[in-house]
């Protein structure tokens, strides 16, 4: 099953408009001793993980391209968020320095069409303005390959206003801040003093230690049992059956930990990694392990080659098994680095020496 990404930069819905009229659519020191079974150590809201080795990538039944072939891996130990950026933490950000986020700035034409077709024309300066993507639900079933279905060109929408204009953060302090591009959430990691996870991290970290889970608590199904994670359940894009209560992002920890102690590894919103996304990138390996991966020096997609785009883990809110299981630990996602949406957010590690 092909996942197609929300891969719109800063404008996002001017590049799929662009596409639909132009071409039919356009697209760690480590502490060794420590184990998922020893209670996790806990430091400034981070966990440490333990270094370890892995098979990353998947060869299962919902396995996609990029996601193979499985090779060998080895991550040095390094201390990670526990939990998502939360609105609170991004709004002491923005108050200590002033930050504009990607959403809230005009786009720049000129910088814009670098990564759009040659000749494409400039769009209608109404569409030129401070905006993002917010998912409004369908009337019915639609082409799951047809994202502009559910996704609305809103302007004023950003982290402080996750659904547009009149919405706002109040009483939501505590769910992960959206609507955060790969630059923003750049900015926060220089302010904290941390850095985004490498891909690598991000899936050893997810797994929890367990080097053949499919899910980051374990192999259940997430339709079954207790709710495992904040996701769409039901038929996405239009019904939802709220059965983990809640239909958009849910407050950091709503849902139990994984075995290293860290909440909504799976759901809520999708995660920034640091490295650039290349589909090919995993056959680069040949059966070789790899020491610390940092990712490809250059980004590659061949059903996207104007656009430049990273990594993106862990799914969100409105991953479904129909859609993409994006909740999934080897699951990747991908995006042009200042793209933001409502369900785009992240989390960050630190050397783990600190």
């Amino acid at each position: 099953m092909k996942i197609f990404s929300i891969n719109i930069f800063k404008t996002q819905k001017l590049k799929a408009t662009f596409y639909t009229v132009l071409v039919g659519l356009f697209f760690i020191k480590c502490a060794n001793n420590i184990t998922p079974s020893t209670s996790p150590v806990v430091k400034d809201g981070m966990i440490l993980i333990p270094s370890g080795d892995f098979k990353m990538g998947s060869e299962g039944d919902q396995a996609r391209e990029d996601e193979s072939p499985m090779h060998l891996v080895h991550v040095d130990a390094f201390w990670m968020d526990q939990t998502e950026v939360t609105n609170a933490q991004f709004k002491a950000f923005v108050e200590a320095t002033g930050y504009i986020t990607t959403a809230e700035q005009k786009p720049n034409w000129e910088e814009l069409k670098k990564e759009l077709p040659p000749d494409t024309p400039k769009p209608n300066d109404s569409l030129l303005q401070a905006a993002s993507l917010v998912f409004e639900a369908t009337a019915g079933p639609v082409n799951l390959n047809d994202y502009g279905a559910w996704w609305q060109w809103k302007p004023k929408a950003s982290w402080q206003n996750p659904k547009g204009k009149g919405s706002s953060i109040e009483n939501k302090l505590d769910h992960p801040a959206v609507h955060i591009s790969w630059y923003d959430a750049q900015a926060y990691a220089a302010w904290a003093g941390k850095r985004l996870p490498t891909e690598a991290e991000w899936e050893w970290a997810a797994n929890g230690g367990d080097k053949k889970t499919t899910y980051p608590w374990g192999e259940e199904p997430i339709s079954e049992g207790t709710a495992k994670t904040n996701a769409w359940e039901g038929s996405f894009p239009y019904k939802n059956t709220l059965r983990d209560q809640f239909f958009y992002t849910a407050p950091v920890g709503s849902f139990e930990p994984n075995a290293f102690g860290l909440f909504d590894m799976a759901g809520n919103v999708w995660e920034w990694c640091s490295d650039w996304y290349d589909f090919t990138y995993y056959q680069s390996f040949d059966n070789q392990k790899a020491i610390n991966p940092q990712g490809p020096e250059v980004p590659y997609d061949p059903y996207q080659p104007y656009l430049k785009q990273k990594v993106m883990r862990g799914g969100s809110f409105l991953c479904n098994d129909s859609y993409c299981s994006g909740y999934r630990v080897a699951s990747r996602m991908k995006s042009t680095p200042d793209t933001g949406l409502q369900h785009t957010g992240f989390r960050l590690v630190k050397s783990a020496d600190f």
